[in-house]
């Protein structure tokens, strides 16, 4: 793309009160951006509002700015490759253009070589940004054996349910060359990494998968900006998978577009103690398919088996928010009975000590002792 052809692109995507359906019309009567800008204004009234028409006449302020970065971050050399992808390009992603609403650029960080938009067999996975241990342990595994079943695991790349995705995907994929193992869609310009503890891992995605923004370069992590690029990661999937959820989370508002999108929609059950749980019993409540392994989402996209199926151990390094020792156990607890070897095996504290603790928590009514030596956590409603 030469420099006049992005800059054309840009000022659309910068006239104020063009959004993407206007700018889609636009694109449909008069062709490519730069013949956009050469009509009269009477032309443009034909296809747009008197208002957009007149906006169209104007040349965005910040226009030489925008153009001057993101020439500079296209011709920035890293290990990872760096891309801009326009509606009208051919490499545009299908699955996007189904879409009711597709974005007119795609920022790219990472393997578009292997990005066969057409044809990548891939799954969403998010949930909440503050998991438990067991939610964030599933989030893990599924990303991994999603990825070791041939599948491109797309997340949000937020905290805790993202994370994890996103991380066992890499750990999946280990050794693939020939396909994506996991895409980010980010809130944020690609020039800026939100939240910053995710620097490293957006490193990684970069180099052996995919970071996606539909947003202008310096774009900071505005709130308004992640419900919408939801339906991105809903749409470049072929299912979306809940791990979980609150009844308020935002991955409640990608399940209910990837739904209106037609796709599959799985959820993961959790104890009906914990609140984060509930969004996931509400998406089975309205249809979602339950998930318990692998193979029950294999099965409902008609893909290939696979060995590797989800196992329930919680491993101690997804077990996060360690407030002090009293803390780590409650978390590692969760709401589901628990024996104490699971519990070492979750915190890393001595069965001795462990025992010890459980006591005083029993003692402080914030754990059950059940039959059959299992611990489980009292849910205080």
């Amino acid at each position: 793309m030469d420099r006049d052809e992005l800059a054309g692109w840009l000022r659309l995507l910068l006239t104020p009160g063009v959004g993407n359906a206007s700018a889609r019309r636009l694109l449909a009567a008069f062709g490519l951006p730069q013949a956009v800008f050469m009509q009269s204004i009477a032309s443009l009234r034909e296809v747009v509002t008197p208002a957009q028409a007149q906006a169209l006449q104007q040349t965005p302020p910040e226009l030489d700015a925008q153009l001057e970065a993101t020439a500079q971050w296209l011709a920035a050399t890293g290990a990872a490759p760096r891309s801009l992808i326009t509606l009208g390009d051919a490499h545009y992603p299908a699955a996007l253009l189904a879409m009711e609403d597709p974005p007119l650029l795609l920022y790219a960080l990472g393997r578009t070589d292997l990005w066969q938009a057409d044809s990548t067999q891939s799954i969403a996975i998010v949930g909440s940004r503050n998991p438990t241990p067991q939610g964030e342990a599933n989030a893990r595994q599924f990303g991994k054996a999603c990825a070791q079943a041939g599948l491109t695991v797309v997340s949000g790349l937020a905290l805790g349910v993202d994370s994890a995705a996103h991380l066992g995907a890499l750990e999946g994929a280990t050794g693939a060359n020939d396909r994506l193992a996991t895409i980010a869609v980010v809130g944020t310009g690609l020039d800026r990494v939100y939240p910053k503890r995710n620097l490293a891992l957006a490193h990684q995605i970069a180099l052996h998968g995919l970071l996606l923004s539909e947003y202008l370069l310096g774009t900071p992590p505005l709130s308004a900006n992640f419900p919408k690029r939801n339906r991105l990661i809903a749409g470049l999937a072929q299912g979306t998978l809940v791990v979980e959820a609150a009844l308020q989370s935002g991955s409640l508002i990608t399940a209910r577009l990837a739904s209106e999108q037609g796709k599959e929609v799985f959820a993961i059950p959790g104890s009906i103690h914990s609140a984060q749980a509930r969004g996931c019993h509400a998406l089975i409540k309205q249809g979602a398919k339950l998930v318990e392994n692998i193979q029950d989402v294999l099965d409902e996209l008609k893909l290939s088996s696979t060995p590797n199926l989800i196992a329930t151990h919680v491993d101690s390094t997804c077990i996060s928010g360690q407030n002090g020792t009293e803390n780590l156990l409650l978390m590692a607890l969760g709401y589901d009975p628990v024996g104490l070897d699971a519990l070492v095996a979750r915190t890393g504290i001595a069965a001795s000590q462990l025992q010890v603790q459980l006591l005083e928590l029993e003692l402080g009514n914030q754990v059950a002792r059940l039959p059959g030596g299992l611990f489980q956590r009292i849910a205080h409603t």
